[in-house]
């Protein structure tokens, strides 16, 4: 039986993208004019410095607009989008990304599943069919939630399982999308936002899928080279892994990895001279209130009926038991 296509909302966030935007956008529009789908491309800028905004009115009176008056950043600037999205899926894509010819054609059997939360596809390299980015298998070291390989199916009969869905190119159910309440906001400006999403959908019951046969092309670090230095992106980075593993542990748990990063992450960077950890760690605490506040929206969100961690890594990881998978590492 052959799936039933859906309507789609096609959601960018813009930050100086403008010639990201010149070069990829027409791709867009062409795999979508030729997936025969009804669909908007909602474009949403984040106070860019640039022309981006002009040169979309200008040239792209079909796009829906929308400006924010200050830099939210991603998550802000993509639930902008979800938020004024009116299709069945959002597509949440990066201006940075090229769409390949056929991207949706695999796709959309995903969501005949009623426990589908979103589907991501294949990233290459702008340049060469290198993959940067395919499902992901999570692991634990200790309790510290990391990507252990990037895999896929070597049959393409198999499904694949993603630990998370990338936010270059996740095709996602609008409704649960909203009904999770988008992205948090927590982790502005950018990094984990994607990974945290994930996650709790998988708590809340719902399913994330990897498709190999969807393909779009990546341009490395475009998107975030405007911002400042290596050292405080790196920064925001691991402030961020802190935020997510902050939100879903609890009890003892959340004590037991306090200990562990406290040792493991803090004092060697620290006793090396990389003490830009210091800020990141101690955001933990400057911010425990907004913390606290998403970690209550999550509680009420999972009406103590969610997953554990622990328990989705081991759905994730029994579900390649007995396929052929080629598996590599990030």
């Amino acid at each position: 039986m052959q799936s039933v296509k859906k309507t789609v909302s096609i959601i960018i966030p813009n930050y100086n993208g403008r010639a990201l935007l010149e070069a990829y956008l027409p791709h867009t529009i062409a795999v979508a004019d030729d997936a025969d789908i009804t669909y908007e491309i909602i474009i949403v800028d984040d106070a860019s410095k640039d022309d981006s905004v002009s040169f979309i009115a200008e040239n792209y009176p079909q796009v829906k607009l929308l400006i924010n008056e200050t830099n939210l950043g991603f998550s802000g600037t993509c639930n902008h989008g979800i938020n004024s999205a009116q299709h069945e899926l959002i597509l949440l894509l990066n201006s940075d990304v090229k769409l390949l010819p056929g991207y949706f054609d695999q796709q959309f059997k995903y969501f005949d599943r009623a426990d589908t939360f979103g589907v991501m596809g294949r990233i290459i390299d702008m340049d060469s069919d290198h993959i940067q980015d395919a499902a992901r298998m999570p692991k634990l070291n200790g309790l510290k939630l990391k990507t252990d390989y990037f895999y896929y199916p070597e049959s393409a009969n198999d499904d694949a399982y993603t630990y998370y869905l990338s936010g270059a190119n996740a095709l996602v159910d609008a409704k649960k999308l909203k009904q999770l309440g988008g992205f948090y906001e927590l982790f502005s400006p950018f990094y984990c936002e994607d990974n945290e999403l994930s996650l709790r959908a998988w708590r809340m019951g719902y399913k994330c899928y990897y498709e190999h046969a969807a393909v779009c092309r990546h341009q490395v670090s475009a998107s975030t080279k405007n911002y400042q230095t290596a050292k405080w992106v790196k920064g925001i980075y691991f402030r961020n892994r802190f935020y997510m593993h902050a939100l879903h542990y609890k009890g003892m748990a959340y004590w037991a990895w306090l200990m562990q990063i406290s040792l493991i992450d803090l004092l060697p960077k620290i006793l090396i001279g990389q003490t830009w950890i210091w800020g990141s760690y101690t955001s933990l605490f400057k911010n425990r209130k907004q913390i606290a506040g998403y970690k209550k929206q999550l509680e009420i969100l999972l009406d103590e009926q969610g997953q554990s961690v622990f328990q989705i890594i081991n759905t994730i990881k029994a579900s390649i038991k007995d396929k052929a998978i080629t598996r590599f590492k990030p």
